[in-house]
């Protein structure tokens, strides 16, 4: 009689398995940029470590989530670093990049599996089977995301991202190196706080160029500006040197946040009617109609989110008016 031999149980990493220190670093006002740049990296990292035995397992969509969050946030502080960390804070968030791509295949099909069960939820019971039918076909599909979402947390290149993040973590002393972002001669010179005008005009010049219907590309482009203003504040308040300072970013985050949550909504309903749109061309009439019905709520969403953006960038723009004034 044979036996089928299973796969070894992934090893779970530990914050001790990539060297990071048994209790988080902090860093206050009075600290140089670059602990605060560590302290991010470390944060995000042990967050990384705590929901990857929930995104391996899958049975809750909400740690893949927080994984690909904690993911973002290190590519952002590695973003705004500039050279700080030395020659490999590029390489590594190049790298994280590549993560977070491999890792939203699964995220894409857990929000729109999601929320279609919520909108089929609301239908009438003789419409109940074919429904069920449509939102099976994307677990169906989820499933093989899911696949090969695991292979890639199976895979020499995803432990030596983290390895790689840890090193940059633990550095303390490394001198600025030459790079495409403008690096002061000492790190102490970096204000993290002014450092907020770059994403901010970045986000002001791409609303600017935005016309009276833009396309959806270009809104959700828009988000990943709100985004990363988002992430560059959450960096800079903890060095904020006054509670004023402090004050101001954490209005200006709220209203990044904000605006990443109804442009998140736009893009999620553009998505969803996308792929039940192209759904419909192979199932049966019945599935094709709940098809039909689901597309029309999606259209009305979007319409909603676009009529709502432009009042959440006024609001960004006041607290950047406050904020950096003085800058």
């Amino acid at each position: 009689m044979s036996t089928v031999t299973e796969p070894p149980r992934p090893q779970v990493r530990t914050a001790a398995d990539l060297g990071l220190p048994p209790n988080p670093p902090k860093a206050g006002p009075d600290d140089p940029p670059v602990a605060h740049v560590r302290t991010k990296l470390d944060r995000q990292l042990r967050a990384v470590l705590e929901h990857e035995p929930g995104t391996r397992a899958g049975t809750d969509p909400e740690h893949l989530h927080q994984l690909r969050v904690a993911i973002r946030r290190m590519r952002s502080v590695l973003k705004v670093s500039g050279g700080l960390l030395g020659p490999t804070a590029e390489e590594v968030r190049a790298e994280l990049g590549w993560l977070g791509n491999a890792l939203g295949e699964v995220r894409d099909f857990d929000v729109l599996i999601e929320h279609l069960r919520e909108v089929v939820a609301e239908f009438e019971t003789t419409d109940q089977l074919a429904a069920r039918q449509l939102v099976a076909r994307f677990v169906a599909q989820r499933g093989q995301a899911k696949r090969r979402m695991t292979r890639v947390l199976n895979s020499s290149r995803y432990a030596t991202v983290l390895t790689m993040t840890a090193q940059l973590s633990r550095t303390a002393e490394v001198e600025p190196v030459e790079s495409d972002v403008d690096v002061p001669a000492k790190r102490e010179e970096v204000d993290l706080v002014g450092a907020l005008k770059k994403p901010y005009r970045k986000l002001a010049k791409a609303v600017a160029a935005l016309g009276e219907n833009p396309p959806n590309d270009d809104l959700h482009a828009l988000r990943i500006h709100g985004k990363r203003l988002r992430y560059a504040g959450e960096l800079a308040k903890p060095a904020a040197p006054d509670k004023a300072a402090k004050q101001a970013i954490k209005v200006l985050v709220k209203a990044a946040e904000r605006l990443q949550t109804v442009l998140g909504d736009h893009q999620d309903a553009v998505v969803a009617a996308e792929r039940v749109r192209a759904l419909a061309a192979d199932v049966d009439p019945a599935v094709a109609f709940i098809a039909g019905r689901i597309v029309e709520r999606e259209q009305l969403r979007c319409a909603v989110a676009r009529s709502v953006w432009p009042e959440v960038v006024a609001e960004i723009d006041d607290a950047a008016a406050v904020l950096l004034r003085k800058r």
